[in-house]
């Protein structure tokens, strides 16, 4: 195990005891958001900018300083509410943002990320236009069981592999972007960052199963059919081109490292028996509530994860090119997140009597009722440029923030905010956070990607005409 990984295993019974809590508490409570102006949310945006341009603008500077970068903007936000609110309501407030959504959030991450990386496709198949649809479409089921980053992480080393010797072979990774690395992941909150921080708040597990389902089979869908049309085209256009050498010719596909597969059967099944067993034992640690159900689902996700270190062979992982920068990554930015979201929150919480009242006016109709659509949209728009939890967290709270009527007299306006979250992560390389991960491993590999702008043409062509109409058939 190297220092990295001891790292998080030292950090481990801190993360265990300070929690995965998934019950209904609010950071923002302990703060007065109705007489908080828009400066406040200053850090947040500072933060998310941040995030969505250093890796383009100042790729090595962001890729060593960026954990400092967070930190700063977490300290704007800290002191100054110490400062003005009172050491206790600004602890409190950061306390529970920590203690019962990021660390929940993280763990989750960790260990879809460490089992999933111990799981080799090995071997080829020539990428035609059938396969590749049958990969993708394996993908995309794949995204909302392991996640979209580990979906992401198996299956995108195989696609390169069965396309390389094809003069085109961008649009493959493109369209695994779209259906893998983001639509894929819609139904459970294992599939995509967003969907978990709303079952941190009190949202169903199986809710987004049935309620996005419709959603999803008719925007992957159209999208599968739309990538089966372009590939055939371009695969019978390519007949006519000189041969290249395959670089990796056609061997018998293996799936090594099957041991992980009942580690990641036993994640779901922790996070489904947190769901279900309610014991009625919880206490309080600094004016957070602990339950019981929720620290032995805590303890048996990290649990798996390290024993994934253990029975997995090293030299899967080496050859899935496995290392533990992206997790690193995402647990400092994320870290930095959850804390500057926190006045965020407060504000949103105070409705038409906060300084975002704007906001919530464009997202509500005369009659008062959730505009769904825009709901839609406007989350939508926002998760393609900022990462999408927080975007989701946002409008989540915009709605009202309860999970029972969002779940139920509200249900299609948590559904405008879920499939807005999700789906349009895939408009931009930096919407969701396989995306860049999948584009910088296949510009390795040798695929002549699109640039930003170029892969936005192509999200612009593709998904918008599929968003517009998905959206006046559920939300409008």
């Amino acid at each position: 195990m190297n220092a990295a990984a001891l790292r998080w295993a030292a950090f481990a019974p801190a993360l265990v005891l300070a929690g995965l809590m998934a019950t209904p508490a609010f950071a923002a409570e302990a703060l007065p958001g109705a007489d908080m102006s828009l400066w406040w949310g200053l850090p947040f945006a500072g933060l998310l900018l941040c995030i969505a341009t250093g890796p383009l603008l100042f790729h090595h500077f962001w890729e060593h300083h960026y954990g400092k970068i967070a930190a700063l903007w977490a300290v704007l936000v800290v002191v100054p509410l110490a400062f003005f609110y009172g050491i206790p309501a600004a602890s409190e407030a950061v306390l529970h943002a920590m203690l019962l959504e990021y660390m929940s959030f993280i763990i989750l991450l960790f260990a879809l990320f460490t089992i999933s990386g111990g799981i080799l496709v090995s071997g080829n198949i020539h990428g035609t236009p059938l396969f590749n649809s049958g990969l993708l479409l394996v993908g995309a089921i794949l995204a909302s069981v392991i996640g979209t980053t580990g979906a992401s992480m198996i299956l995108i080393r195989p696609m390169i592999r069965a396309n390389d010797n094809r003069p085109f072979n961008a649009h493959v990774v493109v369209f695994f972007i779209f259906l893998v690395s983001n639509i894929g992941g819609s139904l459970t909150p294992l599939g995509d960052p967003p969907l978990f921080v709303g079952f941190l708040r009190g949202v169903d597990f199986f809710w987004t199963t049935v309620h996005l389902l419709p959603d999803t089979l008719l925007v992957g869908g159209l999208v599968l059919a739309a990538f089966f049309v372009l590939d055939t085209i371009l695969y019978r256009r390519e007949g006519g081109q000189p041969r290249i050498k395959d670089p990796t010719p056609d061997s018998r596909v293996r799936i090594l490292g099957l041991v992980n597969l009942p580690l990641l059967a036993g994640v779901i099944g922790a996070i489904l028996m947190s769901a279900a067993w309610k014991p009625g034992v919880e206490f309080t640690i600094q004016g957070v509530h602990v339950e019981l159900q929720n620290l032995v689902r805590d303890a048996i996700i990290l649990g798996l994860a390290f024993v994934s270190l253990v029975v997995s062979p090293k030299k899967y992982r080496s050859a899935n090119g496995f290392n533990w920068a992206p997790i690193l990554e995402v647990a400092k930015l994320f870290a930095a997140i959850f804390v500057c979201i926190v006045p965020v929150v407060a504000i949103l919480r105070a409705g038409m009597e906060g300084a975002l009242a704007p906001l919530v006016s464009l997202v509500t109709t005369a009659s008062g009722e959730p505009n769904d659509m825009a709901y839609f949209w406007m989350t939508g728009v926002l998760s393609s440029f900022l990462d999408n939890a927080p975007t989701y967290l946002v409008f989540f709270e915009l709605a009202g923030g309860n999970p029972q009527e969002l779940m139920t007299t509200f249900a299609t306006t948590l559904a405008a905010i879920s499939a807005g979250a999700v789906f349009m992560g895939a408009n931009t390389y930096i919407g969701n956070a396989p995306n860049f991960m999948v584009y910088a491993i296949a510009r390795s590999q040798g695929i002549r990607m699109p640039s930003f702008f170029g892969y936005m043409l192509w999200s612009g062509v593709v998904l918008l005409p599929i968003f517009v109409l998905s959206s006046f058939i559920f939300f409008g």
